[in-house]
């Protein structure tokens, strides 16, 4: 385990998160907002063995997130380095795990983690700006400094940042 939040736990993925992993990147409510298409199977399992074998020293680290005692699978959580070199993070849950605060525990838990473990000065969320529920989670820890278009997504993303020493 890497991390703990009072309900969930964040741990490698494995191989066994296969049909779950699936559940979500496969589910276009999931993959709408962020936005991009839903996953065939063979794409989400070749995503799935491709997020597992990004090792220490890679920009992205992304783990799966469990409640705390269990292990199935929920979602996805970390940190990336955006081509600015900032360290952003990135959070994705099952569909039927939304409603019940843990995108906004899992925040707060990615946040912990990257200014009291990983040390980082700063921490950014993009979010595509119809994203609604996932804004509002921004907007809980950090404050927009800008908006731009996103050529990988096509869309209009805001950036949100916090730093260490504003971060409650």
């Amino acid at each position: 385990m890497l991390f703990k939040t009072k309900r969930l736990s964040v741990r490698k993925l494995k191989d066994t998160d296969t049909d779950d992993f699936f559940d979500m990147m496969g589910n276009p409510k999931v993959m709408n907002p962020v936005p991009r298409p839903a996953m065939t199977r063979p794409e989400s399992d070749a995503k799935l063995k491709l997020l597992m074998q990004q090792g220490v020293d890679s920009n992205t680290q992304i783990r799966a997130i469990t409640e705390a005692g269990k292990d199935e699978f929920m979602g996805i959580c970390g940190f990336l380095v955006n081509s600015e070199n900032q360290h952003e993070i990135a959070y994705r849950l099952r569909e039927k795990f939304w409603g019940i605060g843990f995108g906004t525990e899992i925040a707060k838990g990615l946040l912990n983690h990257g200014f009291n473990t990983l040390g980082y000065d700063e921490i950014i969320g993009d979010v595509f700006i119809e994203n609604i529920p996932s804004v509002k989670i921004l907007e809980k820890f950090m404050k927009p400094v800008k908006e731009f278009y996103n050529e990988s997504d096509k869309c209009i993303d805001r950036r949100y940042l916090v730093s260490k020493s504003d971060f409650r």
